[in-house]
């Protein structure tokens, strides 16, 4: 006679002298111990010898459940595979799965790492918003719906964080993918602004005359460190980006030939072309950067303060919200916010009016159009000199108001 639920429901937990087996068909019984546990059994031949394999217990893998477990094991056997070898097999797979975090762990060391300069901030982002949630999950488990329900949440929220969490988690994936350790990208065809309704804000800030004026004053007159006075004013006049400023060493400035080098390894161009960077060190600026040398111990030209160690990645995010605190404090003035980045654009405004736009472009370190950047290598050194020059020129008629 087959098993019942109601047999089964009558027999779990319920003490008996000693261990009795129940047959339901087809090879699928039901052992009860005398405390009145229920072990599923599969009763088979292989090799001619009888065996048996333990599927599960009741009423974790119900009656329904260890039949369709017996019928896909027996499944097993017809193709010459031992029911409890696969069974020990699935068991150590499961142990051994590589979780989403250990997934996210071997990618960042292998490439994140290497090829991104954020990287301290992806990892902190995945920290944050990824693992309390399907960090210790098989990496190859994680279903399309669960990234979805993490995505979604962050695009309502913080839609910046949604796209480089997407964008990283797309990366990931297909690097485990490539490793055989995932079957496929569920990520692979997700768009942040097609599927996640994430639009990107074009940051146009650049200051005006004025504004120049008041950060120029509040850069002077503040208490803030020098070093910080003196990261500002070159991030400014260079209108560098400012990660090739924070992480340049001193043997970078060469002040006898009056040039700064940026190694490609520095700079954003220099990861596809190898190149470094080469600009003009006016007269007028070589005081700044020798000051700053003199200020900072250690290779670096910028160190954090009281060490060797190369300037924090965050330390110049801090910057322009202590001058517009300065300002409001101390002259009234409620600026309109602005970020590092922002001198870059400041400074590559007032260039279109001192040099030609192929100048100014080289001079923020960016590629020129079309072939132009495949046939033309000058440097423009002299040009860059030149606009430099009625760059400083023109800052100091602005501050001087």
């Amino acid at each position: 006679m087959s098993l019942t639920d109601a047999w089964l429901k009558a027999n779990h937990k319920k003490n008996r002298e000693k261990s009795d087996v129940k047959t339901d068909g087809d090879g699928l019984s039901a052992r009860v111990s005398p405390k009145g546990k229920i072990t599923w059994q599969l009763r088979y031949r292989f090799n001619g010898k009888a065996d048996r394999a333990d599927i599960g217990s009741y009423p974790n893998l119900s009656l329904k459940e260890a039949r369709r477990e017996s019928e896909r094991l027996k499944g097993q056997l017809e193709k010459g595979f031992n029911p409890k070898i696969v069974l020990k097999m699935e068991k150590q797979a499961i142990i051994t799965a590589t979780s989403l975090a250990s997934l996210y762990e071997l990618w960042h060391e292998s490439y994140c790492k290497k090829n991104k300069a954020n990287h301290q901030d992806i990892k902190r982002s995945f920290e944050i918003h990824v693992f309390p949630t399907i960090g210790t999950l098989p990496a190859k488990e994680v279903t399309l719906h669960q990234w979805l329900a993490i995505l979604e949440g962050l695009a309502d929220n913080i839609p910046s964080i949604a796209e480089r969490v997407l964008t990283n988690a797309k990366q990931m994936l297909k690097f485990g993918v490539k490793r055989h350790l995932l079957e496929n990208n569920v990520l692979a065809h997700i768009n942040a602004v097609e599927d996640l309704s994430v639009r990107k804000n074009v940051d146009t800030r650049s200051l005006k005359p004025q504004e120049i004026q008041q950060v120029w004053e509040a850069i002077e007159l503040s208490r803030m460190a020098t070093k910080n006075k003196l990261f500002l004013k070159l991030c400014l006049v260079f209108g560098c980006r400012n990660g090739e400023l924070r992480i340049s060493e001193k043997k970078h400035f060469d002040l006898e030939n009056r040039l700064w080098i940026v190694p490609p390894e520095n700079h954003k161009l220099g990861k596809l072309t190898s190149n470094p960077l080469t600009r003009p060190i006016i007269p007028e600026i070589i005081p700044l950067i020798e000051q700053a040398i003199l200020l900072c111990d250690g290779k670096y030209l910028f160190t954090n303060s009281g060490s060797k160690e190369v300037m924090g990645r965050r330390a110049p995010l801090a910057l322009p919200y202590n001058i517009m605190q300065w300002l409001r404090k101390n002259r009234k003035v409620e600026m309109e916010h602005w970020s590092v980045h922002s001198l870059r654009k400041t400074a590559r405004t007032n260039w279109s009016t001192l040099t030609e736009p192929h100048v100014a472009e080289i001079m923020l370190g960016h590629k020129l159009p079309g072939e132009w950047q495949v046939y033309d290598h000058h440097l423009y050194i002299e040009e860059q000199a030149e606009a430099y020059s009625k760059w400083w020129t023109r800052l100091m008629e602005f501050t001087a108001r």
